[in-house]
C-alpha cells in the first residue's frame, strides 16, 4: 500500500508541476469557449457583394411584390442597427424576366447559362398555378435554381415574401380583408415559467421566467468539462506507460513494486490530477457566475455527484488506456487499439441532446445506467430541473464501480504480462487470454 501511494504521489506531482499542465488548464476553456466566441464574432462576416436574381412570374401578380420588398430590404434591413451605414448583408437585385414564346424548359436553360457565366446568382420561377387553391395544390409551383446550393439566405427570404403575397391574393379572391385576417390570426406568445411557490411566510410567489439558455448551457458545460478532463488526464496514460516500457524504466520499477500496485498507483495519481483540474474550473466558474450576478445558475447540488462520477470515469477509462500502453510496443500499434476506447468515451456525446430534452424518459434512463455512459449522461439528467429520483444516481455509481473493478482487474492482468514484453505487441485475442489465463 505504501509503495502504491508513493507511485500515486509521484504521478500526481510529475503531472501538476509541469508547464504542460498549466498550459492545458488555460487552453481547455480557450478551446471550448473560443469556438463559441469565434462563431459569434464572425456570424455576420459574410460576402456583402450584390447578388442578382431573375424572377420569371407566370402569374403576373407576384414579381412586383418581390421587387418592392427587395428594394425595402436593400435600404434598411441589410445595415447594422447599432452602427448605421455598416452593411451586414448583400443587396438582392431583382431582374424581372417576362415569359415569352419559348418553352419553359428553354427559358430555364437560358437563365441557367447566365448563372453559369456569373451574370446571375440564381433565378426564381413562379408557375401559373402558384396561387391556385384546392385539395391538391401544386407541390413545385415555385422553384429556385442556383449552382450555390449551400447559400440559403435568398431562398428563405423570397419564400416568406412569395407565400405572404400568395395568401393575400387568395384572401382577396375570397372577398376577405388580408389585414383583418392577419390581425385575427396573429399568434400569441406562450410564456415559459417555473412553478409557483410560497415564501417562508406562506405567501404565494409569482412564477419566474425560465432561463432557457441556462437550462441548456449548464448541463452541456458540465458534460463537456467531464469529457475534456477524461481525455486530457486519462488518455496520456497510454504514452506514459509505453515510454516506460520502451525505455526499460518499467523493469527497474518492477524490481521494487509488484505490477498491480504500480498500475493502481498510476491510476490514483491520474484521478488526483483530474479532480484538481475539475476543482479549478468549478471554483472559477462559480466566481465568474457570482461576479456576473448569476450565482444561482451554478449547480451546487450536482457538483459532488460530478466529482464522484469523474473519479470513477477516470479509473474506468484510465485502466483501459493503461492496458493498451502495456500491450503494445510503439505508438503506431497503440493507435489501432486506442480508437475503440476513444469511441466508447465519445459515445455519450451522440445522444446528449435526446437526454437533455427528456431526462426522465425510459430511453434516457436506460442509457444513463449503461456504465460507460453513466458519468456524462447521469450528470446531464441531474442538472436539468426537476432532477431525477435519488436511487438512479446511486444505482449508476454502483454499476460504474462494479465495471471499474472488473476493468481494473483485467487491466492489471494485461499490465502484469504486457509491461515486460518487447519486440511485438499483443493482439486483442492474446490480451483476452492474459485476462483469463494469465
Amino acid at each position: 500500500m505504501r509503495k502504491m501511494i508513493v507511485v500515486a504521489m509521484r504521478e500526481y506531482s510529475a503531472a501538476v508541476k509541469t508547464k504542460a499542465f498549466l498550459v492545458s488548464l488555460f487552453l481547455m476553456p480557450v478551446l471550448f469557449g473560443g469556438s463559441i466566441l469565434v462563431q459569434t464574432a464572425f456570424k455576420d462576416k459574410v460576402d456583402t457583394r450584390d447578388k442578382k436574381f431573375a424572377v420569371v412570374d407566370y402569374t403576373g401578380k407576384i414579381a412586383d411584390t418581390i421587387i418592392a420588398k427587395a428594394n425595402k430590404r436593400n435600404k434598411s434591413d441589410i445595415f447594422e442597427k447599432e452602427e448605421p451605414g455598416v452593411q451586414r448583408r448583400p443587396r438582392f437585385l431583382i431582374e424581372r424576366v417576362a415569359p415569352d414564346d419559348r418553352e419553359p424548359d428553354e427559358l430555364s436553360f437560358s437563365l441557367s447559362e447566365r448563372v453559369r457565366k456569373g451574370d446571375l446568382f440564381g433565378y426564381l420561377v413562379i408557375a401559373k398555378d402558384a396561387v391556385a387553391t384546392g385539395e391538391n395544390p401544386a407541390s413545385t409551383a415555385i422553384s429556385y435554381y442556383s449552382n450555390s446550393p449551400t447559400y440559403e439566405d435568398f431562398r428563405r427570404w423570397v419564400s416568406r415574401v412569395v407565400n405572404q403575397r400568395i395568401q393575400d391574393i387568395r384572401l382577396t379572391s375570397a372577398h376577405l380583408d388580408p389585414q383583418q385576417i392577419a390581425q385575427l390570426t396573429r399568434p400569441v406568445a406562450v410564456g415559459n415559467l417555473k412553478l409557483v411557490t410560497k415564501d417562508a411566510s406562506g405567501n404565494i410567489k409569482p412564477a419566474e421566467a425560465t432561463n432557457r439558455a441556462a437550462t441548456f448551457l449548464v448541463p452541456i458545460c458540465m458534460m463537456m468539462l467531464m469529457f475534456m478532463i477524461i481525455m486530457v488526464s486519462a488518455q496520456p496514460l497510454v504514452q506514459s506507460v509505453l515510454e516506460e516500457k520502451m525505455q526499460r524504466i518499467a523493469e527497474v520499477l518492477l524490481g521494487s513494486i509488484p505490477p498491480f500496485p504500480l498500475m493502481m498507483g498510476k491510476l490514483i495519481g491520474v484521478v488526483g490530477v483530474s479532480l484538481t483540474i475539475a476543482t479549478v474550473y468549478l471554483v472559477g466558474g462559480f466566481f465568474a457566475l457570482k461576479k456576473a450576478g448569476y450565482a444561482e445558475l451554478f449547480p451546487t447540488d450536482v457538483v459532488w455527484w460530478f466529482m464522484v462520477y469523474l473519479a470513477l470515469a477516470v479509473l474506468m477509462y484510465g485502466s483501459l488506456f493503461i492496458a493498451i500502453g502495456a500491450a503494445v510496443t510503439d505508438l503506431k500499434e497503440s493507435q489501432s487499439l486506442l480508437m475503440p476506447v476513444t469511441l466508447i468515451v465519445v459515445s455519450p456525446l451522440f445522444v446528449w441532446l435526446n437526454v437533455l430534452q427528456e431526462p426522465n424518459a425510459v430511453f434516457s434512463t436506460t442509457l444513463s445506467l449503461i456504465p460507460f455512459a453513466t458519468p456524462m449522461l447521469m450528470t446531464i439528467r441531474q442538472t436539468v430541473p426537476p432532477g431525477i429520483p435519488i436511487w438512479q444516481p446511486i444505482l449508476g455509481i454502483v454499476l460504474v464501480l462494479a465495471t471499474t473493478v472488473l476493468l481494473v482487474y483485467a487491466a492489471g492482468r494485461i499490465f502484469r504480462v504486457g509491461i515486460l514484453m518487447q519486440g511485438r505487441g499483443a493482439k486483442p485475442l492474446e490480451m483476452l487470454r492474459w485476462i483469463f489465463r494469465g
